[in-house]
């Protein structure tokens, strides 16, 4: 199968006075598995809907595979969707769903029956052509969509959240199960998701919308350890955002005033943000839990002259398994402090003091 590019320039549509999505930009490579990432309302699935053909935006291009589509139907697109819900027929056997799109295209009995059922192979599903949706659990009902969506060999496969209607264990499996098809197929995929975790994990690269507006397209790493501001950060994965004023720049450094905390001195990033108004992100396991008075068991943590820190007070905790995560008053701020949790080791209770250390390395400084 040809993989094929998808390329989006300069698109809007607005529903009424509405605007849905402004002006998005956006170039997805051929065979790559790409995620749309948003919250509710941020326009991700109309994104996906117009490069399906079920909407038309107001403005701007779609091409797939270098030649515009935007005035073409759905069925001349050689696009595959599978929606959130399915939509399987109910009164149909898994074989007869997974036909029904040759049908439709009056493919030849004999070139059907192999396409079938070479797609039910492909999802696992062989065994089950006779069964109805309504035997099948919700992940083989998913797969069912993928195989009729597969069956039809189109060039592009969008994802509408196929995965929120299953539970957190089968949504794993699922997602690895998707990616190792779509690595077999090489087939240019867009996946459209809420869970950041989801798109971390099988996307190559993946954009973050919020309120139609396209505010970072990248890997998943980049996006995490270098968000393009507050949003981002917070979106992708847990930061801590504090607000601050630059007080001066001297020899390659900052000096900050962070709101109700204090002066920190930081090296002047290269990318540095312009303004006086700045804010200073960094991630929760970012922060080193440090000896305490004796207090809890956390070992003492080497000092070394560039690191930041920080006196504080637990005002509360969350025991996640792998780690325990605090919410940590220093000054006037709450931080959320995220410690590898070991056997033995006693969460350190409300009202203890903790000292913390922050490597200059580990803090980016986002426009304020």
């Amino acid at each position: 199968m040809r993989q094929v590019s998808v390329e989006c320039r300069g698109v809007r549509l607005s529903y009424g006075a509405t605007a849905v999505l402004r002006d998005i930009s956006l170039a997805i490579e051929p065979g790559e598995f790409f995620a749309l990432l948003g919250p509710s309302g941020s326009g991700k699935s109309t994104l996906l809907r117009l490069i399906a053909g079920f909407a038309q935006a107001d403005a701007g291009e779609l091409l797939i595979d270098g030649a515009e589509v935007s005035a073409r139907p759905p069925w001349e697109r050689n696009v595959g969707m599978v929606f959130q819900s399915y939509a399987l027929w109910p009164h149909l056997s898994v074989w007869d769903n997974v036909a029904f799109g040759l049908v439709e295209r009056r493919t030849p009995k004999a070139e059907l029956r192999r396409r079938v059922a070479e797609a039910l192979e492909r999802v696992g599903l062989a065994a089950y052509g006779e069964r109805r949706p309504g035997q099948l659990s919700g992940g083989q009902q998913q797969r069912v969509a993928l195989a009729r969506t597969l069956v039809i060999e189109p060039q592009v496969l969008l994802l509408d959240e196929p995965l929120s209607n299953l539970d957190k264990s089968l949504r794993v499996q699922m997602r690895q199960e998707l990616l190792e098809l779509q690595r077999r197929l090489g087939l240019t995929t867009i996946f459209v998701t809420h869970d950041q975790e989801e798109a971390m994990t099988t996307a190559d690269r993946m954009a973050v919308l919020d309120h139609g507006v396209l505010q970072q397209v990248g890997s998943a790493q980049a996006l995490y350890d270098q968000p393009a501001n507050a949003f981002v950060a917070g979106f992708v994965g847990t930061m801590n955002l504090l607000p601050a004023r630059v007080r001066s720049r001297e020899g390659g450094c900052l000096l900050l005033d962070i709101d109700g905390v204090g002066d920190w001195r930081l090296p002047a990033p290269a990318d540095e943000p312009a303004g006086e108004r700045l804010l200073v992100s960094f991630r929760p396991h970012a922060l080193q839990v440090g000896a305490v008075d004796g207090a809890g068991d956390a070992a003492a943590v080497h000092d070394a002259a560039a690191a930041l820190h920080l006196a504080g007070t637990v005002e509360a905790s969350e025991f996640l398994g792998e780690f325990t995560r605090y919410r940590v008053r220093v000054g006037v701020q709450d931080l959320v402090v995220d410690h590898a949790h070991r056997a033995g080791r006693a969460r350190f209770p409300a009202g203890a003091p903790l000292g913390l250390r922050l490597e200059p390395s580990q803090v980016r400084l986002l426009p304020g």
